[in-house]
């Protein structure tokens, strides 16, 4: 297989039988501790879309600089 300069190749036709990828099938990259890139359709790798975001939140806290008080941010949101 070869990468076009757009990032597209093309799965061979036995790989998406074997997969269930039909055309028009959403699908996600995992990429797994080890490096290896996995193909698999859309929603299935749900659980490290959580901890990307899990890790992506945990990277801003505490990064908010603000003078206001808890008490002020609140009625702001309640206005």
């Amino acid at each position: 297989m070869r990468i076009t300069t757009k990032g597209q190749v093309t799965i061979p036709q036995m790989v998406r039988d074997h997969a269930g990828l039909q055309p028009g099938t959403e699908v996600d990259f995992i990429i797994g501790d080890d490096g290896v890139v996995r193909v698999v359709p859309a929603g299935q790798g749900a659980g490290q879309k959580a901890m990307r975001l899990d890790a992506a939140i945990a990277g801003l806290r505490g990064s908010a600089d603000t003078i206001l008080s808890t008490d002020e941010i609140m009625a702001l949101t309640r206005e």
